[in-house]
């Protein structure tokens, strides 16, 4: 058998010696792929499950800062959230806000990009949209806080201009108007980000369906409905979708102008998170509202990342 093997070996030496420098040549292929990879499994190990695996356990423990995980309490948690009226006032109160100021954010960020696109000379316009996006949230409550301010902010001063003489207007003492005021604020924050996504991809449309259409007679509100915005509805659902996200995680105009009041009219889940964390120390009721807002965000964001992902194929 030996002798064969050797007469074989002897007969193709070529099909001998390639063999183990091919596998040796796959197995460092699969060394590289491995090394290129490394960071993504590791960035979503310590990024996200971590995070998740920590939060759900803390949820499910009676956990104090600093010192988690005491004892196992199964869905007590979950259930005394639940149980809380001002926290489901809150759940429900977040929905609505985000909702609504995704929306305005978006007709007017796609307005202004339409706006933008048909300016030749828009790039001083378009740094100066940049301002509200560059400014941390804080710094926006401040602005906003100072802008309300019952006696000499730009409001009441602006009041007293046009011929009001009566008690100062104080927006952020009254529950229904505090609400709408973080809102105000929210959306003079973020409304550019839209703007910058919708715009971006007006310039990206091909100039050839938009040339072909004129020429076939189309134009203003005609060419805009059915050539422009559904070649980048994708897009504008897709900025909707950040701008989603990005309004249920109002805290910083919580905690800086209003610090949830008056009452509990303008608390977010995140801003009471906050609370049960950093000030009650009650790190499983913090988890256990985390959670039950995770799971909120979830429902209420499938359905608009769906129907981007259909409008973009639709636009393809």
């Amino acid at each position: 058998m030996a002798v064969l093997d050797a007469e074989r070996v002897a007969a193709h030496p070529a099909e001998h010696t390639a063999a183990p420098r091919v596998r040796r040549r796959t197995l460092s292929t699969r060394g590289w792929h491995r090394v290129f990879v490394a960071p993504a499994v590791l960035a979503i190990l310590v990024l996200g499950l971590y995070p998740l695996v920590f939060t759900v356990a803390a949820a499910l423990s009676v956990s104090q800062l600093g010192a988690p995980f005491q004892r196992w309490v199964g869905l007590a948690n979950l259930a005394e959230v639940l149980g809380d009226g001002d926290q489901v006032a809150a759940l429900v109160r977040v929905v609505v806000f985000a909702l609504v100021v995704a929306a305005v954010s978006t007709l007017i960020g796609t307005a202004v990009a339409l706006a933008l696109h048909r300016v030749a000379a828009g790039g001083l316009i378009r740094t100066l949209l940049l301002l509200p996006l560059i400014l941390a949230p804080v710094v926006v409550a401040v602005l906003f806080k100072l802008i309300l301010t019952p006696s000499g902010g730009l409001l009441d001063t602006v009041l007293r201009l046009l011929g009001h003489h009566g008690a100062p207007v104080s927006l952020l003492a009254d529950p229904a108007w505090a609400i709408v005021a973080v809102a105000a604020a929210d959306v003079w924050e973020w409304t550019p980000l839209v703007t910058l996504l919708v715009l971006a991809a007006l310039l990206g449309q091909d100039r050839g369906v938009l040339e072909a259409a004129e020429l076939d007679g189309a134009r203003g509100w005609a060419l805009l409905r059915s050539i422009v915005l559904p070649s980048v509805a994708g897009s504008i659902a897709a900025a909707f979708l950040i701008r989603l996200v990005l309004a249920f995680k109002v805290f910083d105009l919580v905690a800086v102008m209003t610090a949830g009041g008056p009452g509990t009219s303008t608390s977010m889940p995140s801003y009471f998170t906050y609370q049960a964390a950093l000030q009650q120390f009650d790190l499983g009721r913090a988890s256990a509202i985390t959670l039950l807002l995770a799971v909120v965000v979830t429902v209420v964001t499938l359905p608009v990342a769906a129907l981007t992902r259909r409008l973009h194929h639709a636009a393809e």
